[in-house]
């Protein structure tokens, strides 16, 4: 009977992993085999190119972003300095996962070595946490400059920002620390191939052959209590933003108003509502296509970085303004 793709490819990582069985210390391996996108190998080459157009325009929108918020004086104030620590963010974890990605679509390149595939996760949970934070400075930075206009400039100055954004990456280092030292400890004794194109927390955990219950749980504790806390400080910002929107006395200012908060609003709800859905069915996953599931994930990590600079440039009028006066500058 002739043996299906799906059967070859089985039975071909079953015949390496045995084969390195002798050679592979699986209490703490060398290596990891990265599979990219599973039952679509065949199309990695095509899969790559909307996720190479999607690393591109993060890559150049991030950087505009930060290029235009130095050049222009005029935009150094707490609003556009947290949104040059999201743009910062968005960069490192966007270029966390696509070098990779892409070798492995392109190159074929599946190992990953133990301490750099350790290394990836840390960077990727800890700048998802990061940005999580960025959005509450946010809903802050919102909220004052609503509530408490008048004393918006003396709330927030720049030393305050500065010790809010050092928090902020203080706190997901800390936060996120555990997950390595936790799957470094655990014996790899069933197999070392991850079946998507980069390294994360749970995936890894997973191949441990013992109780990893305190993952699991840490995980979850990072999912609903650290971020899931940011949720609830953003909803009671936004609560009180619009109990003061509605207080004003015309329509045109209340939609003045609240047009300055749009921008915020879509950037937290592309960034939460997706990885809740993600987190989710990765743990609690029924039925759900193995391919599907790490598709929607790679789109989870990227759509924020690349979104976000398109949405600031679009709504944010300052930073559109300096950027059609660039081009037109250059221009002439």
């Amino acid at each position: 009977m002739q043996e299906t793709p799906f059967c070859l490819r089985v039975r071909h990582f079953l015949l390496y992993t045995m084969s390195n069985s002798n050679t592979t210390d699986f209490t703490n391996p060398s290596t990891f085999i990265l599979l990219g996108i599973p039952g679509l190998e065949a199309a990695h080459v095509w899969i790559s190119i909307p996720f190479c157009t999607m690393y591109t325009i993060a890559i150049l929108g991030n950087f505009t972003i930060l290029f235009i918020v130095k050049r222009e004086k005029s935009l150094h104030g707490p609003m556009y300095y947290f949104l040059c620590m999201l743009a910062s963010s968005d960069l490192v974890l966007a270029t966390s996962v696509l070098p990779k990605m892409l070798s492995i679509f392109w190159f074929n390149s599946r190992e990953i070595d133990f301490s750099a595939c350790l290394t990836q996760l840390y960077f990727i949970h800890c700048f998802s946490v990061t940005e999580s934070g960025i959005f509450v400075a946010m809903a802050l930075d919102r909220y004052v400059a609503i509530c408490h206009p008048l004393r918006h400039s003396t709330i927030l100055t720049n030393p305050v920002v500065g010790k809010m954004g050092l928090a902020i990456v203080l706190r997901s280092g800390m936060v996120v620390l555990p997950y390595p030292f936790l799957l470094r400890q655990w014996p790899y004794c069933r197999t070392n191939i991850i079946p998507q194109p980069y390294c994360a927390h749970i995936a890894v955990a997973k191949l441990a052959c013992a109780d990893i219950h305190v993952s699991s749980f840490y995980g979850l504790f990072v999912q609903f209590c650290v971020m899931g806390l940011d949720v609830i400080f953003i909803v009671v910002s936004y609560t009180q933003i619009l109990r003061a929107i509605f207080c004003l006395p015309t329509k045109d200012a209340r939609l003045k108003t609240f047009g300055t908060c749009i921008s915020h609003l879509c950037a937290i709800l592309i960034f939460y509502i997706p990885g809740l859905f993600f987190s989710l069915i990765y743990r609690f996953q029924q039925n759900v296509p193995l391919h599907f599931h790490v598709l929607i994930a790679n789109v989870y990590l990227l759509m924020p970085p690349m979104l976000n600079p398109l949405i600031y440039g679009v709504r944010t009028k300052q930073i559109q303004g300096r950027l059609l006066g660039l081009f037109t500058h250059k221009g002439t």
